[in-house]
């Protein structure tokens, strides 16, 4: 038995990790995940790759988040933009420059992933508008929560229900199928200021208080396919 249970309003893409992306109307998806999706991040002399918290893998770098980042077309290559969104010639010199960090350069992924958890994020409206809701005097759009697949549900569906989806599987377009896992635990990157979003602790402290802050459906790609704006999403 199957469900529609929205079609996919928005595609966004992250080439440089913890930078803002860029959105797209169709990609292609591997079993790692959008085919060159945070596939490069600001690496530190310790191997850490910059991020919006301090891990075992992360080191927090404030700032990332005013910058941009997006492939041109037929490139494998990403472009950084700063936050005027002027292309920037050598990434690397840049970065030093403006993280005031003489040991940092722009890294393409090795052995060491770059994503926090799992390959896929994906975001309701119901659960957004929920955010937009719980915080009203704060901006906010799904760029906070850096989702891969901004899913537009029918009118009347429930905040976080993205939960019930953990365990299913669910084919995206015609070729695309994942499988959901779990949310994402949030940190303070999703109060962080980024182009015309101002910073605000409000955000996460909405989302800790009324649902752990967990927010999103994390998931695996069981078969590779494209991706398109408008595309059915239908759980198994």
């Amino acid at each position: 038995m199957t469900c529609t249970i929205g079609t996919v309003e928005c595609i966004w893409r992250y080439p440089i990790k913890s930078t803002g992306g860029e959105q797209l109307q169709r990609a292609d998806v591997d079993t790692r995940g959008l085919v060159g999706d945070r596939l490069f991040a600001v690496r530190d002399g310790k191997g850490k790759f910059g991020s919006g918290k301090n891990t075992r893998r992360f080191r927090r770098m404030p700032g990332l988040l005013q910058l941009r980042s997006r492939y041109p077309d037929g490139t494998e290559q990403p472009e950084l933009l700063d936050p005027d969104g002027v292309t920037v010639a050598e990434p690397t010199a840049y970065l030093r420059r403006y993280l005031g960090r003489h040991d940092v350069e722009l890294a393409r992924e090795e052995a060491i992933s770059h994503f926090d958890q799992l390959p896929l994020s994906i975001l309701t409206t119901a659960t957004l508008d929920w955010v937009r809701a719980a915080v009203p005097d704060v901006p906010v759009d799904e760029r906070r929560f850096r989702p891969n697949l901004l899913v537009r549900t029918p009118p009347g569906t429930r905040p976080f229900v993205e939960d019930e989806w953990f365990g299913c599987k669910a084919w995206i377009g015609g070729a695309l199928r994942v499988e959901f896992v779990r949310s994402s635990e949030r940190c303070v990157m999703t109060n962080e200021a980024q182009q015309d979003l101002p910073h605000s602790s409000l955000v996460l402290r909405a989302i800790a208080k009324a649902h752990h802050a967990r927010l999103d459906a994390l998931a695996i790609v069981v078969a590779p396919g494209p991706v398109s704006s408008g595309d059915a999403v239908v759980l198994i």
